[in-house]
């Protein structure tokens, strides 16, 4: 059976990175019929927080990349790690060393000196030499000496590496905590992955992790390397290029399922569809057909797909999300026009449900005019107009048809074509230039606050 992970470190939020790799793990698993498991890393003790956990299971939850076992902690684990450990001391597979950390980077400076790569020199491999008193050892690999690690890796194809460019890693530490390549090893073995999909950052630990597996008589899953996301610029995706947060889309007005389909489109494709469902991803997904390239985060891309879900998204679900951006404007959207109907009006317009509800604050409550829209809109030419369909729109039926009508039929009396009266009206109930129909917007604001409104700005006419 097809097994996958995700198992992330709790130092910092989810991020968009992450949240691929798990997405990529997640569509692989649910595309073979098998398990999603994630693990949560938290061996960084001076790093890792409960903070950050609760932000990675919110992160995921927000995505719908809902596992079937977990979460698991290793710090939940350690007598598992310590058991091994103890195994590979027995079969003389590894070996305590007690090289002191100010040991250590004197060997390093001195390899560094001589133009040679830093690293451990195996001084305590096959020592004989009596351990100093009080010092706790680390517990490190026996690294083979000679020969290669060879694997073939689902998206980059075969890596070979020679052992004599690794050294014996550090299995435990001296406080008993294990390392991350340790610590992986055993969980992916105890956990009965399958398969491992992560960054390729990680491809040089691979090599050294094998061998871990390799010494422990145990299966070698398989590996798939996706490639980094870069920034538009060609840089590792970083802050600097907006938010990197999966909550932070959320908090900016992005839905979860356009993201999803921006993250799968990273690095990996289906012929030339761009929009796409949940359940299609899972359909089609494969990891032969991830680019080997990095991927480039394109913001504006994301923003464009998200208006696709928005126009398409069920109105009582986008009322729902405005809400909260509405009211901390200042709107109460309980005591004006259906809030559906404002947004089943407003949707087409915006990328984000952020814009969606700063399109929306006008229906809510009155927007002051900037001073050049009153310049440009509102002249001596237009007020008599403006007077005149006051005293229509207070007697039509209202309608929005009928409201065009009135309109109409206001600039023809006065000798003005439509949008010489449309626009200072507009201008006159929103606050704003740009808007949908000005019919359509009486309408939904009501009689009585249409006209309360154009009445409050009949004196910024000129006479």
């Amino acid at each position: 059976m097809v097994r996958t992970r995700f198992a992330p470190s709790p130092t910092g939020y989810l991020h968009i990175g992450g949240a691929r790799t798990a997405l990529f793990s997640w569509a692989y698993a649910r595309r073979h019929g098998g398990k999603f498991i994630l693990r949560i890393e938290d061996t960084d003790l001076e790093r890792s927080t409960a903070q950050s956990t609760q932000a990675i299971l919110d992160g995921m939850a927000w995505l719908g990349l809902d596992y079937d076992e977990g979460p698991f902690y290793q710090m939940q684990r350690l007598a598992r790690y310590h058991e091994l450990a103890e195994q590979l001391l027995r079969a003389d597979k590894a070996y305590h060393c007690y090289a002191s950390k100010a040991e250590l980077e004197v060997m390093r400076e001195q390899q560094r000196a001589a133009g040679l790569k830093p690293r451990y020199d195996g001084r305590w491999r096959d020592s004989k030499q009596t351990p100093p008193a009080g010092v706790k050892p680390v517990v490190r690999l026996k690294n083979p000496a000679d020969g290669h690690v060879a694997f073939d890796d689902l998206v980059k194809g075969r890596i070979v590496v020679a052992n004599s460019e690794l050294d014996d890693l550090v299995l435990l530490r001296a406080d008993g905590v294990p390392t991350y390549n340790f610590g992986v090893v055993i969980d992916d073995l105890d956990m009965n992955i399958s398969h491992v999909i992560r960054g390729d950052d990680h491809v040089n630990n691979t090599p050294r992790q094998i061998n871990i597996l390799k010494a422990l008589g145990a299966p070698l899953p398989q590996y798939a390397h996706v490639p980094m996301i870069l920034g538009a610029d060609g840089e590792r995706l970083s802050k600097r290029h907006g938010a990197v947060s999966v909550m932070q889309y959320r908090d900016d007005g992005y839905l979860p399922e356009a993201l999803v389909n921006y993250l799968a489109r990273l690095g990996w494709s289906h012929g030339d569809e761009e929009i796409f469902s949940r359940e299609q991803l899972v359909e089609w997904f494969d990891l032969t057909s991830i680019n080997c390239a990095p991927a480039k985060f394109n913001p504006e891309k994301l923003s464009w797909l998200n208006q696709q879900y928005l126009k398409t998204a069920d109105d009582a679900r986008l009322a729902k999300l405005v809400t909260p951006f509405l009211e901390a404007d200042g709107c109460d959207t309980a005591t004006g026009p259906d809030l559906l109907k404002v947004v089943s009006l407003l949707k087409e317009r915006v990328n984000t449900t952020a814009e969606l509800a700063d399109a929306a604050v006008y229906f809510f409550r009155p927007l002051e005019p900037a001073a050049e829209l009153k310049t440009l809109h509102f002249s001596s030419e237009a007020k008599p107009v403006i007077i005149d369909l006051m005293g229509k729109l207070a007697a039509v039926e209202w309608d929005r048809h009928i409201i065009h009508d009135a309109i109409k039929t206001a600039a023809t009396a006065h000798g003005l074509k439509l949008p010489k009266v449309a626009m200072p009206l507009r201008v006159m109930v929103t606050g704003e230039a740009q808007t949908p129909s000005i019919d359509a917007i009486l309408e939904l604001l009501g009689r009585a606050e249409t006209l309360k409104r154009m009445n409050s700005r009949l004196a910024d006419f000129p006479a």
